[in-house]
């Protein structure tokens, strides 16, 4: 049960009279309605307040639910006095010190009691005295809050002042109790409304008047109680929310500790693969189409974050991959052509190209003999708020397009691709490398770092089966977040 959940049973307890016993040394609320009927008179014969037409009985039909013998049923307008909101002349209305404090609606609504407006108006139309309780007749309807001071009303709301010396706060809570009943018969195309003989006509049970103080105690007693549990509650459903999160982070990290799956003798060791690739990397370069590098820093055993399998091997990312970047510069924008791809661009794994700038052909050839994009490449943000964030490039999702700020993993050989698993690599590692971005105004990561930067490299077979073991396990994080 959710902390609202808790608190609305509390009251509906309360005004079926199930919260505090019932004492017959306090009377019956039959009396306390026949004195509030005297003060009515005695005021509407002082010429304090006009007299109203009587409200119709209360039929069998509108009874929702049986009460103590000691107990009526009433209507609002039979025991409270209801003033409707006016709104005064707009010119009045300023943020001055001078004038009576203006409230339109729930604006300046705090949990119980009324805060302070920034308005005032030197013209006050309906006035709502100190201790009456608000309620908001429009947009949206059945909010209730005190105003401990008197204050100018507008068309949104209604005061509710009381007889007989009643508690605004046994007022507040049992209105509380009729919300539902308020919207239902609000109307209105353009915003919800209730009108003043609605509020007038909505019937509530009245208990004694020192039962009503009971009431109150008990519930402030137990609302003590609730905010312990909402407080537990919040946190609870915070830890439910990012529980598949950290559970998805934890199945990362296990994947390239080598610790979700076996590993297997048969599959050879990530020392041969990296031989493979750097084979490849030889004959490319021997053809000329990839250029001789400079060769990358040995791994020292300070950089080594944690334990490998002993068949894997530590390696930078840019002894097995090409990692290039796009474009740093601007070039001219035109209204068709070739899209320029940038981390903006990237939406959840896919591209979002609502705000995407176009550039001419002859920009996108240039920019493509230093990062030409090809199915199996993974894009990397690396600039901004979405450092970070991917996109691996399929089939599906392949167009011609120039990318800047962004960096691009190319692999060396489809025979060696290990495209799958560098992708979940990179992933696991967004939190660090996020952290470690460097700028001002806009954090970076640089294309040095990302091509310095450790990847454990299993065998290509156990890549293989990771990747098909995260399928699974990701797919149940999944069916989490929606439970």
């Amino acid at each position: 049960m959710t902390p609202q959940e808790l608190k609305n049973s509390i009251l509906q307890l309360a005004i079926q009279g199930k919260l505090v016993e019932q004492r017959p040394e306090e009377g019956t609320a039959e009396e306390l309605y026949q004195q509030i009927q005297v003060e009515k008179q005695q005021l509407i014969n002082e010429g304090k307040i006009k007299k109203e037409k009587s409200l119709s009985e209360i039929t069998e039909d509108e009874i929702q639910f049986d009460i103590p013998e000691s107990w009526k049923w009433v209507r609002l307008g039979d025991i409270y006095r209801i003033t409707m909101g006016q709104s005064p002349d707009g010119e009045s209305i300023s943020e001055s010190t001078y004038g009576l404090e203006f409230h339109q609606g729930k604006m300046f609504f705090g949990e119980d009691y009324l805060q302070k407006s920034n308005q005032v108006t030197d013209k006050p139309t309906k006035i709502a005295e100190p201790n009456s309780v608000l309620l908001c007749v429009r947009a949206p309807v059945g909010i209730v809050n005190i105003t401990e001071r008197e204050i100018c009303i507008g068309r949104g709301l209604c005061a509710i002042s009381t007889y007989a010396n009643m508690d605004a706060k046994y007022v507040l809570y049992s209105l509380r109790s009729c919300k539902a009943d308020f919207i239902k018969k609000a109307t209105g195309t353009t915003f919800a409304a209730i009108t003043g003989e609605v509020v007038k006509n909505q019937i509530i049970p009245l208990p004694p008047l020192a039962e009503q103080n009971r009431i109150v105690a008990k519930i402030e007693e137990l609302l003590q109680y609730i905010a312990r549990y909402e407080k537990a509650w919040n946190k609870l459903e915070e830890l439910n929310k990012r529980f598949p999160i950290d559970l998805q982070k934890s199945i990362l990290q296990m994947a390239i500790q080598g610790k979700l799956v076996e590993q297997r003798p048969e599959e050879g060791t990530g020392e041969e693969l990296y031989q493979q690739i750097q084979d490849e990397k030889q004959r490319l370069i021997k053809e000329g189409k990839i250029k001789k590098e400079k060769p990358l820093l040995e791994i020292t055993e300070d950089e080594i974050p944690f334990d490998i399998p002993e068949n894997w091997k530590w390696v930078r990312i840019s002894d097995v991959v090409d990692v290039r970047d796009g474009t740093h510069d601007t070039p001219d924008y035109v209204p068709h052509g070739y899209p320029l791809i940038t981390g903006k661009d990237f939406y959840t794994g896919s591209f979002d190209l609502s705000k995407t700038q176009y550039i001419s052909k002859q920009d996108y050839e240039k920019i493509c003999q230093r990062s030409k994009v090809d199915i199996g490449d993974i894009l990397f943000s690396m600039i901004g708020g979405n450092i970070g964030s991917m996109i691996c490039i399929t089939k599906a999702n392949y167009f011609e397009m120039a990318i800047k700020n962004v960096a691009l993993f190319k692999q060396y050989s489809s025979e060696y691709s290990i495209t799958e698993y560098l992708y979940i690599f990179l992933k696991s590692q967004i939190s660090n490398m996020q952290a470690i971005a460097k700028g001002g105004a806009q954090s970076f990561v640089s294309l040095k770092l990302l091509r310095n930067y450790l990847m454990p490299l299993p065998p290509l077979s156990e890549q293989k089966r990771i990747i098909a073991k995260l399928e699974e396990i990701l797919l149940l994080c999944e069916k989490l977040k929606n439970t």
